[in-house]
């Protein structure tokens, strides 16, 4: 069987990889495309375009290195029948210490200090709450929103998951389904989205959901951008719909320079770094691994299989 590596991982991951399987043939090789040859294509997914699909090969599956699949092309790789997996869940430790990280650091004071810190100034800021008792939403709680609702749950925070179906959540006191989300909003002190970019979730958040919140929240987005528009946000934020907000993803990354978003006091610009890890390639190689053992054998539930038609 011919593996395609669309990356190269360290010299050692790779040669790992050829000595656990010497029957198959590995390419490790950026940049390059399939060839008829190609059995496996091990890819970040970005590099994935339709016009690699039209010629006739042996492609058979795809293993995403990654969560996000919005910008394969799905109609396509459905209609030829590829299976593609990819390396959901192998995010929830960096992203869930990033996402406390943060609010810990907004609850606590930590940017006023830290600028004092600069400044040399001995003089004590004001605004250091406390998160025991708060109450967070957490939207499209897959694992690492269980990972973050157990942190969240062990500082003494009531969370509530907010999912399709209101399908109970790990660590979550409750869940409700998205149709009741507003109602959750309205006393909810942080609001965290993790929902994936797909048709039902572009835009999903409109003024109406910023609006509800009463208790003036901590606004996180570290799924996909286009959850909220642009425009909406920086509404919600002028108004005071909501305190701060913390940005991982944007609808355009790079975020533009003229972007609004970099000149509200109240915004946190992460630039698309809450995954990043040093296990990171090699958690999503384990999965891949485990997955080429099944393929082999030919069992049909590949771990972390893509609904094509839903887009994750």
């Amino acid at each position: 069987m011919n593996i395609l590596f669309t990356f190269e991982p360290k010299p050692t991951i790779q040669q790992g990889l050829q000595e656990q399987n010497p029957q198959h043939d590995f390419v490790f090789q950026k940049g390059q495309k399939p060839t008829t040859s190609t059995d496996v294509w091990v890819t970040y997914g970005e590099d994935v375009k339709e016009s690699d699909l039209d010629e006739k090969h042996n492609l058979k599956w795809i293993s995403v290195a990654s969560a996000g699949i919005e910008k394969m092309p799905l109609e396509k790789l459905s209609e030829k029948g590829i299976v593609v997996t990819n390396a959901r869940g192998i995010h929830k430790t960096p992203m869930a210490e990033s996402i406390l990280g943060h609010i810990l650091a907004l609850y606590r004071n930590l940017p006023a200090i830290y600028q004092l810190t600069v400044e040399k100034e001995w003089r004590r800021p004001k605004g250091s709450r406390e998160l025991k008792g708060s109450k967070a939403v957490i939207i499209g709680p897959g694992a690492i929103g269980e990972e973050v609702a157990r942190l969240l749950s062990a500082f003494g925070v009531t969370v509530v998951g907010c999912n399709r179906s209101g399908r109970e959540v790990d660590s979550a006191h409750k869940t409700v389904p998205f149709q009741n989300l507003v109602e959750e909003l309205e006393d909810a002190d942080i609001v965290l989205s993790l929902l994936p970019s797909t048709a039902d979730t572009k835009h999903a958040l409109t003024k109406s959901h910023f609006k509800a919140m009463k208790a003036n929240p901590i606004f996180m987005n570290f799924g996909r951008g286009d959850v909220a528009d642009e425009a909406v946000l920086v509404e919600a934020l002028e108004n005071g719909w909501i305190r701060h907000t913390v940005l991982d993803v944007f609808e355009i990354e790079p975020l533009p320079k003229e972007s609004p978003l970099w000149s509200q006091d109240n915004v946190t610009i992460s630039p698309h770094v809450s995954s990043h890890s040093d296990y990171y390639v090699e958690r999503a190689l384990e999965i891949f691994s485990r997955n080429l053992i099944k393929w082999e054998q030919g069992e049909s539930d590949l771990e972390n299989q893509v609904d094509l038609k839903l887009g994750y």
